[in-house]
């Protein structure tokens, strides 16, 4: 369901994608609104489903996650059931940051993250492919990071 969003909504939301953590006092202070009513619109925009949640954005490489990978993944049978149950249980994995149902010669795409290629090995073997109906899995290990921005375009 699409919102209708005006100026200061837009512009809340340009600002939180930089800056979740800013309080609304600043908020209030960078769109010139009062803080009462920015207060209120944040709250609505959350409260629509268009804000989803705060968070924080961690440095993986600091963390000793060295490695990031996307596994395409088919399963057979494809049908519901099957497909449901590979969700269920990816979205228990840890490593599995995201899992993304596709369209064309895959299922699925999965996110994987992990401290190091022994790590990642060990998901694919013990955990990926363990699943029954895994049928085809295929792994690409991402060398570099051009580009990473959680931002969305805000008309």
């Amino acid at each position: 369901m699409k919102v209708a969003l005006d100026n200061y909504d837009k512009e809340i939301l340009r600002i939180l994608q930089e800056d979740s953590s800013i309080t609304n006092a600043e908020l209030s202070k960078k769109i010139n609104l009062s803080p009462s009513a920015c207060l209120a619109r944040t709250k609505n925009l959350r409260e629509s489903g268009i804000i989803k949640q705060f968070t924080t954005i961690l440095n993986s490489e600091a963390l000793g996650i060295d490695i990031m990978a996307f596994a395409t993944v088919n399963v057979t049978p494809l049908d519901k059931e099957t497909m449901n149950h590979f969700v269920e249980l990816v979205t228990q994995m840890p490593e599995v940051v995201e899992c993304h149902t596709l369209t064309g010669t895959a299922a699925f795409m999965l996110k994987v993250v992990a401290p190091d290629m022994h790590a990642y090995c060990r998901f694919l073997i013990d955990r990926l492919m363990s699943i029954p109906s895994v049928s085809h899995m295929e792994s690409n290990i991402v060398l570099e990071t051009n580009k990473m921005n959680y931002k969305l375009p805000i008309g």
